[in-house]
C-alpha cells in the first residue's frame, strides 16, 4: 500500500505554536490533506503524551490512531550547539526511557514541546541507538538551528553515532542535497515542521511509503529500506518558496548574491541587519559531486492549495474566504493532493470559480511564478497575466514564458506519481 506521512510537527506546547494544534483537529486536518500518517511531534512533553493518550487508541507499539489518521511517536530536540534533531520512538516506554534520561540535561523537558538538552549531537544520538529510537537532523540545511550552520560534515556532527535518515527542510529538496555525496547512503525525509494546523501548513511537505500496513514497524523498515519497504516519493515545497533559500537580510529580506554578503561582513548595508547564508549557497559550498543514487525516489514539487487560492484572491492565507474555497474543493473532490493533481479544471472552475481553475492549471504545467524566499520570509507564487486574460478553453494552446533565473531542477511528472503510479512501477 501507499501511504502519504508528515512526520515532524509541533504541538501547542512548543513556543510559537497555534494552540489549535490539538489531536482531534490534527486528524481532522490529515484527512483533509490526504495525509495517512502524521507524527506526534513534540512526544517527550508529559502533557503532549497524556493528550495523545486521551485521544487516540494504540492499533500497535509505536502507532495509535483516531478516525484514520495514524499517529508516530515523533519529537524535535535541541542540542548544546542549538542543532535540532528529529527522533521516532517504537514505543511509549521508549518515550518514557529518553526523557528520563535527558531530564539530567535538560532544563525545559518537562514544559517545552522542543527540549534543549545540554548534549552533543553524537552522545544524543548514541542513546536513541540504545533505546532502539531513529534519529536524524532536522531541516539539516536551515542557517538557525541545523547541522551544517554549526558543521561541515556529518560526522563532524556525530562522529561514529549511527543516524538513520536526514530531513531536507522547506528550503532543500533531494536533488540538492545529493550534491553532497556523504548523504548518498541516508534516506531523505520531507515533512513540514507545521506549527499550525491550517492547509498552507500541515502536510505542506510529505513522503509516500510503499509499505504493508501504516505501522511503525513499517515505516521503520522503509526508512531503513528492508524487506521491500521504501520511501518512493518525497514531496514539498519548490525550494524558492522556502524561508531560508537564497542568502538575504533577516530584518529588511533584501537578497544578496554570497561574495557581496562576505564583503558586507554578514551585516546589511540598508537597515544594519543580519544577513543569513541561504541554504542553496550552503549546499553549494559543501557541494562535491553531481551525482545521484539509482535509489533516491523522486522529488516532486509541491505549492499548497489554499496559497493558490490566496494568490487568486489576493488575501491572506488564513482568511476566511479562502479557507471558505479551501473546504469547498475538498467537499467536493475529497482532498488536497486531489485537487491539484487529478480533478479536471472544468470540474474545479465549476466548483471555485474559473480563475481557481486557471491557477490550479498553471501549478500543474509549472507556469507560476516563483518569487525566492530568503532571510525568514517564505517565497511567493503569482499567476502571470496572460493566464489571468483567457479562458480555461484557451489555455492549453497558451504559450507562457516563465523565467529561470533561479535554481530549479527538473522534477518528476506529477501525473505519473500522484495518478496511482506512485509505487515505482
Amino acid at each position: 500500500m501507499l501511504v502519504d506521512a508528515d512526520l515532524h510537527i509541533h504541538s501547542r506546547y512548543s513556543k510559537a505554536v497555534s494552540k489549535l494544534m490539538t489531536i482531534p483537529m490534527l486528524a481532522e486536518n490529515a484527512r483533509f490533506k490526504g495525509l495517512g500518517i502524521v507524527g506526534t511531534g513534540d512526544i517527550l512533553n508529559p502533557g503532549w503524551e497524556e493528550e495523545l493518550l486521551k485521544y487516540t487508541k494504540k492499533i500497535d507499539e509505536g502507532t495509535y490512531e483516531r478516525k484514520g489518521t495514524v499517529f508516530l511517536l515523533t519529537t524535535e530536540v535541541e542540542d548544546e550547539r542549538r542543532v535540532h534533531h528529529v527522533l521516532i520512538f517504537p514505543c511509549i516506554e521508549a518515550v518514557r526511557e529518553m526523557r528520563e534520561v535527558l531530564k539530567r540535561y535538560s532544563p525545559d523537558i518537562n514544559r517545552e514541546g522542543r527540549p534543549h538538552v545540554n548534549l552533543p549531537a553524537a552522545e544524543i544520538a548514541d542513546i536513541a541507538s540504545d533505546l532502539d529510537i531513529l534519529i536524524g537532523p532536522a531541516h539539516a540545511f536551515t542557517p538557525w538551528t541545523a547541522l551544517y550552520k554549526e558543521y561541515n560534515s556529518l560526522r563532524e556532527a556525530y562522529g561514529d553515532a549511527k543516524i538513520h535518515f536526514l530531513e531536507l527542510g522547506l528550503s532543500a529538496d533531494s536533488y540538492m542535497a545529493d550534491r553532497i555525496k556523504a548523504h548518498h547512503g541516508l534516506t531523505y525525509l520531507s515533512n513540514s515542521d507545521a506549527h499550525s494546523p491550517h492547509p498552507h501548513r500541515l502536510g505542506r511537505e510529505f513522503n509516500r511509503f510503499k509499505i504493508q500496513e501504516a505501522l511503525f514497524e513499517e515505516v521503520k523498515r522503509a526508512i531503513l529500506k528492508r524487506g521491500g519497504r521504501r520511501i518512493v516519493l518525497n514531496a514539498g515545497l519548490d525550494p524558492r518558496l522556502g524561508k531560508y533559500h537564497l542568502t538575504a537580510c533577516s530584518r529588511c529580506y533584501t537578497k544578496y548574491p554570497l561574495q557581496d554578503a562576505v564583503a558586507f561582513k554578514w551585516r546589511c548595508p540598508k537597515c544594519g541587519g543580519t544577513i543569513k547564508k541561504g541554504v542553496y549557497d550552503r549546499i553549494m559550498e559543501l557541494a562535491d559531486t553531481e551525482e545521484r543514487p539509482k535509489d533516491r525516489p523522486p522529488y516532486l514539487h509541491l505549492a499548497p492549495l489554499a496559497e493558490i487560492i490566496a494568490m487568486v484572491l489576493n488575501r491572506g492565507v488564513e482568511t476566511k474566504g479562502v479557507k471558505r474555497i479551501w473546504e469547498r474543493l475538498l467537499r467536493e473532490f475529497g482532498s488536497e493532493i486531489r485537487v491539484l493533481v487529478d480533478v479536471p479544471v472544468k470540474a474545479i472552475g465549476e466548483t471555485a470559480g474559473e480563475d481557481i481553475a486557471k491557477a490550479v492549471w498553471a501549478f500543474r504545467n509549472e507556469k507560476l511564478v516563483v518569487i525566492p524566499g530568503g532571510g525568514g520570509r517564505y517565497g511567493e507564487i503569482r499567476l502571470p497575466e496572460e493566464i489571468r486574460k483567457v479562458s480555461l478553453q484557451e489555455l492549453d494552446s497558451l504559450e507562457v514564458e516563465v523565467s529561470e533565473e533561479e535554481y530549479r531542477p527538473k522534477q518528476t511528472s506529477l501525473m505519473k506519481f500522484l495518478r496511482g503510479r506512485g509505487d515505482g512501477a
